[in-house]
Parts: structure tokens; C-alpha cells; sequence
């Protein structure tokens, strides 16, 4: 024990007691068995107050000098305190009728699941004391609130020593609780080290005055300095201000945090300290925490940018707005207080602002004056820390009507930071993950064309609220061969990563096997393949619809989805289309069947997730009804189409699942806009194929690419007489939109885009088209392969 006077050594015997939940005593250490008797043997399993039986607090004694030390023992023995408690008692150790023990005593009430209910250290009273009683008042109990102190991982080694019959696991168990409230370790023997503090150092400047007074009197009467109400009030001030310290940060602790918001806890932590303990109260984060990013590893330095996110304040209304106004971003020199806080990691305590130190720090900023706001002011600069990085730090300031900060509101104000940290973290740690996953469901989400050959599209997506805003649920077009356009709309089943993972999983699959030309059952055999493949875990429902523009007809399959709505535009009625159900993805072993229904220009078709029809306690027939009738009613645009839909079946706030929307309006391709021709796989039919493009073009008033056309139609067509002999070749020009030209042989191997050299003679004609077309590619067919290029229709004269 440090400090001076004639303290007995630095040691002094102490009893350690442990009560469990019954009152009972479950260890009893040497020096209990020293200072009150009984044996191990015969105190484990007793009612602790049989064996500390309370015959007085002292309270009517003149050496009563640790009188109106918090609750007596008594009280604490019987589980009446929620809270560390301690003080001097006399224990009738005979009923009453033989010896007593005076001790000084100190009870911590352990929480968790462990049987312990109450640790109770007693030492005696006489060891404690110096010749003169100075040394009682130095160690007069006090409960500190820092949570961090190097002690901690000693204590936690040397617990079992106290307590044997814990395992290491237990006893750091015991420690963590008791460290919650943060109490120094001091030494009182080389086997007891127990959590107590020495000299809180409560300024009390108004007493200690009085208090020399006093003795300057006894002094001149030559009288030894007496102890009187003075140091009565003295400690009484003390414990008082500890239970006050206690009370504020257990109501700070209930006021933030009541959510994952971080605007919103910012401001809870703001508000929570002014006034009751500050006057102003600005709050600084790491601009990468605002952001929800992530931050380099290491100690800040005064290029990190910190963003002021609250100033609370008592001031009159505008004094801080312009010279710091929140949602500023700034860097902090060095040589000043807030650099010392962010990169130390500890409280910066400024008892007293002068005029020269306010000029000091003043002047390390550039373009503002802070002199007004700080000088003549106390000043407490805490760090907001978690994990062992410092996301921020407040500022707290005092008026020169209130006591300085000294440090016992350090300390307090460390343990206030602590929380404060710990609650901004976990929501900085929410809004991170909600923006993470936010950034994957966009970027896994397809950016659809509202207008494909021979088709119109409208999308929409609303994730699930409940479950979070990652899910499974997608659409997606995808640019087939021949003018046509594959539509997908799939579910996979569950929440979170793993979902929106297999979702993309899925979704790439389905863009890839649908751009080789797969018919819908094969790909859905394919796909259900690849699940098996990813893990038995993985379901998944999908529908796959194929629409010919040309044919004016749907080829559809199902896995386990919900119908699409199929709208006809001679009518106005609409109807589900009874396809196949089919099984979901990733069940394995299971056929599936396609449907072809033929469709004429201005219909519609709807496909969406169950997330929209689906209520729970309802029937999905009902849901599906409702569908049917909202997708009927007319609309001025698709847009305004699927709006109507989304508010006939009620999708607002509170959903369970998500919600995916894809409708289309089929327009189909005249027959006037496809010319087709057959050629004979000989060479002479090349010219003739780049005429007869040619002179197409002209009659559609496309004559502005008839050259460009001309030039990949002889590629691609020489290719076809070279590669594939003994076939026909299939020329088709599709106008809609953009000019689409398919040329069609019999030969299945695709053609692929080779390097070709100064010296070589093959490879340079698809390099030739890659260049010169808007997009191009290749397919297999029943037949043969089709490769096709796409050019932009030429400019209007200006």
C-alpha cells in the first residue's frame, strides 16, 4: 500500500469470504480463519451471517471515523446491495456475549451464471491504523470506475489463489465482474491481492479550507489537530460523490444504445452528459466510422480527418454554430490537447483554460479563432474507443460557475467514453454491414434494358424489412439469338449472405447457359445440376420464359415457382398460366417439362416472387387473385403498371420476404421487318448474299450502314461456305430497333477469335466484325451453330 505515514509495511492479513446464492458460505481463505476462528471445515456451507454476526457500526464511538461508509454489513450479507459496498463494523464473534472483532470490510456482489452471489474482503480495523489514525483516511474505500489498468491480467492469475476451489476459467470470470466498476489492484499480502483504491483525491476545496482553520486553532491552543464534523462531512462528501458518479453512469448506460441508428446515438451520447455533467459536449468521429468504411490499422495522426457529428451545448442558441458547426470535417494539429487524447488512447484532463494556454492551442488552427469558446474554462478530452481503436473522442467543457474537472471525473469520464464507445462501434459496426450488404444486393441486382427486340420491360425490387436487406430474390433478361429475349425470375430460399452468394451463383449460371441457346428444361435441369454441386443446402425456386418475337410466342418451364400472370391485350383480361410446377432448384432427380404459348403483340406478362402475394395467416390463392386483377387494369406507361400492382397488394413497410417484379409487354416484330434468305455453301454465293443486304437496307432507309453490313454479311457467309460444306446457309436480317443479321450453317463447332499476324491469312475476319459491330456472337442450334453481329441504325440528318 503506498503513501506516507506509518503504514504497517504495505500488508495487512485479509480475510476473503465467498457467499452463494443460498447465503451460504462456499470459501473461507486463512485469513478468514485468522481473524474470525472457525476453521475451513466448519465455516464452508453455513449461513455467512451465523459467522459474522453484526453487533454495531460504530456510529456512536469518537476512533468511529469510517462512520457513514455505505450500507453496514449487515445489509450486504443479506443480498440487500445491488452494488460494491464497504465500511467498519464490530462483530460479536460470542453471540454477542465474548469477543469482538472490529474490521473494515468491503462486499462486491458478483452477477452471471456462476453460484457466486457476494464477495466479502474484512481486514482488522487495528492493522490498518498509524499512529495518528492518518493513515485510516488515506485508505478509506473508494469504488473508481476506469476499466483499464494493467493489474488486470495479474489479478485474474492470482484470483484462484484466493479462491482455490475456482478454475482459472471461473476465477478471470469473478475478475471481469468485479473489474466492470474498475478497481486498482493494491498489495496486502503476497498471496491476497484484492481490488481496493487508495486516496481518491475528491477535491473538496470549500472543506480542506475549513479544515486548516481548524487545525491553526488547535495548533495556536496547543492542542493536537482534532477530528471533528469537518472530516466527517468530509468523507460523507466522498462516498457521496462516488454513489452520485455510480447512479449517472448507470443512467447514461440505460440512455444510449436504445438503437443501431448511429445518428441517433450520437445524439444520445450528447445528450446524455449535458448539463448533469458537462456545459458543452462536441463529439468528433473518424470520417471512414461516418462513412460506415472501414480505416487503415494504427494509431491516427493529424492528417486523419475527423467529422464533427454533435455539439450539445448550454451556451446561448448560435454561439457554436459558426466557428464549429457540426458536419465539418478537419484534421487536428499536433501539440494540442485532442491530438494527445486520439493517440494515446487516454483522457486528456485540462483543470483550468488560461488566457495564454487558450492562446497556445488557438493558434495551431488555421482560418478560426477557438479562443472564446475554450478559455476560462475547465476542459476534459476523452477518448471514444472499442476494441483498442479509438473511433473518436468528445470534447467536454465546464463554465467557470462549476467545479473543474478533476480526477475523479477523469475517471468517470473514461468509463462514460468507454460505454459510449462500445455502443457507437456496435452501430458503426450495423451501418457497416448494412452498407455492405446493400452494395452486394445492388451490385448481384441486374440493370435491365427497358426496351429488348420485340419487347418492353419494367422491374421492381423491394427487400424483405424484417429479415434484413440481403435476400435471394432476383430477375434478370438476358439478349438471345434470333431477336429473342430469355426473362428469369427466381427465389432462393432463406436470408442473409448465404442467400444473395447462391443468388448470384445462380444467376450467372442462368446468364450463361441461356446465351448458348439452351431450351428452358434443359436449363433448368442444368441448373438444378450445378445447386447439387454447391451444396445440399442450396433450394431455390426459378421460372425461365423464352420470348420469340418473330414467332410471337412464350416457351416457358418452372421449378417450383409461382405462375406468371399472362395479360391479353384483345380483352384486357388476365389469367395465370398453368405451366408445369416442376420441382425446386436443388432437389435433384426431378424432370422438368416446358410449355409454348403463343402471344400477340401488346400482351403482357407478369412474373414476380412470392414475396408479393404471399401474407401471412392468408391463403397465397388469395394473394395470387389480387395479382391477377391489379395486373389487368390499365396504365399509361409499365412503370405505372407494375406501381399499381405493388399498391393493390399492400407491399409498404414491415414485409417479411422480399419482393421481385418483372413484367413485359410484347410487341413482337412485323413481318416486314425480317427478310431471310437461303443460300447454296458455294463460294459465288457470297457477292450475291452482300447485294441482296445491301439492297434490303436501301428499301428500309438504312442506307447509312449498308456498306458496314455488307462488309461482316461476306465474312461471316465466306466463313460459313469455308467451314461448313454440304449445308445450307440461313441469311436473316431482323430490323427492331437495331439491324440484327444471323447467318446459320450446319457445321456445330463455334468459331473463335484468333490473333492473326502480318504474315497469316486466317483469323482476321471476326477481328473485322468484333471491331466494326455493335455486339456480336455466337450459338449452337439443333442444327448447326449461328453467328450474328448487331449495328446501331445510322444518325438522323441534324
Amino acid at each position: 500500500m503506498h503513501g506516507t505515514g506509518q503504514a504497517p509495511q504495505g500488508r495487512v492479513p485479509l480475510a476473503v469470504v465467498v457467499v452463494d446464492r443460498t447465503g451460504r458460505v462456499s470459501h473461507w481463505s486463512t485469513g478468514a480463519r485468522r481473524l474470525f476462528g472457525p476453521a475451513r471445515e466448519q465455516a464452508v456451507g453455513r449461513p455467512v451471517t451465523d459467522l459474522l454476526p453484526v453487533s454495531g457500526a460504530l456510529r456512536a464511538e469518537p476512533e468511529g471515523i469510517w462512520e457513514g461508509m455505505g450500507d453496514d454489513l449487515e445489509a450486504s450479507l443479506g443480498g440487500q446491495g445491488g452494488y460494491p459496498t464497504a465500511g467498519r463494523a464490530r462483530l460479536d464473534m460470542s453471540g454477542g456475549t465474548g469477543e469482538r472483532v472490529d474490521v473494515l470490510w468491503w462486499a462486491y456482489p458478483l452477477v452471471g451464471p456462476g453460484p457466486e452471489r457476494l464477495l466479502v474482503l474484512a481486514a482488522d480495523a487495528r492493522d490498518l491504523a498509524g499512529a495518528d489514525g492518518a493513515e485510516e483516511r488515506r485508505i478509506a474505500p473508494g469504488f473508481a470506475l476506469h476499466t483499464d489498468f494493467p493489474g488486470a491480467d495479474e489479478l485474474a492469475r492470482g484470483l484462484p489463489e484466493i479462491l482455490p476451489s475456482m478454475s482459472v476459467g471461473e476465477s478471470a470470470r469473478v475478475v471481469s465482474q468485479v473489474l466492470e466498476l474498475g478497481y486498482p489492484v493494491v498489495e496486502f499480502s503476497s498471496h491476497e491481492r484484492v481490488p481496493v483504491t487508495v486516496d481518491w483525491g475528491v477535491s473538496r476545496r470549500t472543506v480542506r479550507k475549513a479544515r486548516r482553520a481548524e487545525a491553526a486553532r488547535a495548533a495556536a491552543a496547543g492542542l493536537p489537530s482534532p477530528r471533528g464534523p469537518i472530516d466527517d462531512l468530509a468523507e460523507d462528501l466522498e462516498y457521496a460523490a462516488v454513489r452520485e458518479r455510480l447512479e449517472f453512469l448507470n443512467e447514461v448506460s440505460g440512455r444510449i444504445g436504445t438503437s443501431l441508428d448511429l445518428s441517433r446515438t450520437i445524439v444520445e451520447v450528447s445528450r446524455a452528459v449535458v448539463p448533469r455533467f458537462t456545459d458543452v459536449a462536441g463529439t468528433y468521429l473518424r470520417e471512414q466510422v461516418v462513412a460506415g468504411e472501414g480505416f487503415p490499422e494504427g494509431p491516427p495522426d493529424d492528417t486523419t480527418l475527423w467529422h464533427r457529428v454533435a455539439v450539445e451545448h448550454t451556451d446561448e442558441p448560435g454561439r457554436w454554430d459558426d466557428v464549429v458547426p457540426v458536419g465539418e470535417s478537419m484534421p487536428f494539429p499536433a501539440h494540442t490537447p485532442f491530438f494527445q487524447c486520439m493517440t494515446s488512447g487516454e483522457p486528456v484532463l485540462v483543470p483550468y483554460i488560461s488566457r495564454e494556454m487558450g492562446d497556445a492551442i488557438a493558434a495551431q488552427f488555421e482560418k478560426r479563432d477557438i479562443r472564446p469558446l475554450i478559455t476560462h474554462r475547465s476542459m476534459l478530452v476523452v477518448p471514444l474507443k472499442a476494441r483498442d481503436v479509438v473511433l473518436g473522442f468528445m470534447i467536454l467543457l465546464r463554465h467557470q460557475e462549476r467545479p473543474v474537472f478533476n480526477d475523479m471525473d477523469r475517471v468517470t469520464g473514461a468509463e462514460l467514453a468507454a460505454r459510449a464507445g462500445l455502443v457507437l462501434d456496435n452501430a458503426r459496426m450495423y451501418t457497416y454491414q448494412e452498407a455492405v450488404a446493400e452494395t452486394l444486393q445492388d451490385s448481384m441486382l441486374p440493370h435491365i434494358e427497358p426496351h429488348m427486340a420485340g419487347c418492353d420491360i419494367a422491374t421492381r425490387y423491394l427487400p424483405g424489412t424484417l429479415l434484413g436487406r440481403v435476400g435471394g430474390d432476383w430477375f434478370d433478361s438476358v439478349k438471345l439469338p434470333g431477336a429473342r429475349t430469355a426473362l428469369v425470375v427466381g427465389d432462393v430460399m432463406g436470408h442473409g449472405l448465404n442467400s444473395a452468394a447462391m443468388m448470384g451463383q445462380l444467376r450467372t449460371a442462368v446468364q450463361t447457359m441461356s446465351g448458348i441457346g439452351l431450351p428452358p428444361a434443359q436449363l433448368l435441369r442444368n441448373l438444378d445440376d450445378l445447386a447439387q454441386r454447391l451444396g445440399e443446402h442450396y433450394l431455390a425456386t426459378c421460372l425461365y420464359a423464352v420470348y420469340d418475337p418473330i414467332a410471337g410466342e412464350l416457351h416457358l418451364a418452372n421449378a417450383g415457382h409461382i405462375p406468371p400472370v399472362i395479360v391479353r391485350a384483345a380483352d384486357g383480361r388476365s389469367a395465370l398460366l398453368e405451366l408445369p410446377t416442376g420441382a425446386p432448384i436443388g432437389v435433384g432427380g426431378v424432370a422438368f417439362e416446358s410449355l409454348r404459348v403463343p402471344v400477340a403483340p401488346g400482351d403482357r406478362l407478369v412474373m414476380c416472387t412470392d414475396g408479393l402475394v404471399e401474407v401471412r395467416g392468408e391463403d397465397i390463392g388469395v394473394g395470387l387473385a389480387t395479382l391477377c386483377e391489379s395486373a389487368a387494369h390499365p396504365a399509361a406507361s409499365m412503370d405505372d403498371a407494375c406501381d399499381a400492382i405493388i399498391r393493390a397488394l399492400g407491399v409498404r413497410g414491415g414485409r417479411k420476404d422480399d419482393v421481385a417484379l418483372l413484367m413485359v409487354r410484347m410487341g413482337g416484330i412485323e413481318d416486314g421487318d425480317v427478310a431471310h434468305w437461303e443460300l447454296a455453301p458455294e463460294p459465288c454465293e457470297v457477292p450475291r448474299a452482300r447485294a441482296l443486304v445491301r439492297r434490303q437496307l436501301v428499301d428500309w432507309g438504312l442506307s447509312g450502314i449498308e456498306y458496314t453490313a455488307g462488309l461482316l454479311v461476306t465474312e461471316l457467309v465466306t466463313n460459313a461456305v469455308r467451314h461448313a460444306p454440304g449445308g445450307p446457309v440461313q441469311l436473316r436480317l431482323v430490323r427492331s430497333g437495331t439491324l440484327l443479321c444471323e447467318v446459320e450453317d450446319t457445321e456445330h463447332t463455334l468459331p473463335t477469335l484468333l490473333g492473326a499476324g502480318p504474315g497469316e491469312q486466317l483469323g482476321r475476319g471476326l477481328r473485322v466484325v468484333a471491331r466494326l459491330a455493335r455486339a456480336w456472337g455466337a450459338s449452337r442450334t439443333c442444327t448447326g451453330k449461328t453467328v450474328w453481329f448487331e449495328l446501331a441504325p445510322p444518325r438522323a440528318p441534324s
